[in-house]
């Protein structure tokens, strides 16, 4: 297949972490490698040790998780850049990851967001202890059905929807009581499955607000840039052109749904002919062939995939 020109680059959330993640790109491109030794340094320690070697219940706490995800999705994004001459479009993240799309569209620093990523993880675990929850993802059921059970459901607690995955497949996050309530009123209504997730709080809920609203003051101190590639954000599934757009949106991103299936059908309409998942794992790609079926989708993640992608791509301009 030709490699389409208007591609977009998407880079995954909390969930596609896994133990030795990166270490093929940071030993096989030094642009990856400077991506890794620049967040230890930044950091204080070392993280890619971490990620490399685990133990993963270091790995999957929030607060490492979120930067190790960073520096392993712009470690793929340098390698590939090192390998191919490829600009995108379009940029978008699922959660964290729109700080990993925001680096490629010339937003952030890359050292300014591993810096925000780990602050962010921080205070997601803090208001994670001081208002515990859970998150279940709810398959099989349209959306209005799912918005119905967590409204009647607002009884028991609080609970609201995290993320808008793709169709049928929604996560609900809050209070456990509430999301066991709306979980059941689900199934009721005709859910497939109704999962629980392995999480540390009730993400993208209003449980969630200490850490929103801290979150922003620690982007109001930080530096960021108009971007320069149009990034989709979750909150909106529109695009951010300005600094306080990008300030407002990931503030809001942490209390509110994410928005991905909007998202991607967002960047279709806008001309993206392509979708390259670029970090750890995926579920990205996967989502994208449910919401928009007839678009070029490839995942770049390790050495394999990104030297067949760069092979690819230079054969089709020859």
């Amino acid at each position: 297949m030709v490699l389409p020109t208007r591609l977009a680059f998407v880079f995954p959330g909390q969930g596609a972490q896994s133990v030795g993640m990166g270490r093929e790109l940071y030993e096989s491109f030094s642009a990856a490698r400077a991506v890794f030794e620049t967040a230890n340094e930044t950091l204080g320690f070392d993280l890619s040790k971490m990620m490399f070697e685990g133990p993963e219940e270091e790995l999957t706490r929030t607060a490492n998780t979120q930067p190790a995800l960073l520096v392993a999705s712009v470690a793929a994004l340098r390698a590939v850049q090192s390998a191919v001459d490829v600009q995108p479009v379009l940029t978008a993240g699922h959660s964290v990851g729109e700080y990993a799309a925001l680096v490629a569209a010339g937003s952030i620093d890359p050292d300014q967001a591993v810096r925000l990523v780990r602050r962010r993880g921080e205070l997601m675990d803090e208001a994670a202890v001081r208002k515990p929850g859970t998150m279940v993802a709810v398959l099989g059921l349209q959306a209005e059905d799912v918005r119905a059970a967590v409204e009647e459901a607002q009884s028991a607690g609080i609970v609201d929807i995290a993320n808008f995955n793709c169709p049928g497949q929604i996560v609900i996050s809050g209070e456990t009581a509430a999301v066991e309530e709306a979980g059941r009123l689900a199934r009721e209504r005709g859910a497939k499955r109704v999962i629980p997730l392995k999480v540390s709080g009730a993400f993208h809920s209003r449980l969630m607000a200490d850490a929103a609203e801290a979150m922003m003051s620690e982007l109001e101190k930080a530096s960021i840039a108009d971007p320069t590639v149009p990034v989709v954000a979750n909150v909106t599934a529109d695009t951010v052109h300005t600094a306080g757009d990008v300030r407002d949106a990931l503030a809001r991103q942490i209390v509110e749904s994410v928005r991905w299936e909007e998202s991607v059908k967002k960047m279709a309409s806008e001309g993206a002919e392509g979708f390259i998942e670029i970090g750890p794992g995926t579920v990205l790609a996967g989502l994208i062939n449910r919401i928009v079926n007839d678009r070029y989708v490839t995942s770049l993640g390790n050495r394999e995939s990104v030297e067949t992608f760069a092979r690819g791509a230079v054969s089709d301009e020859q």
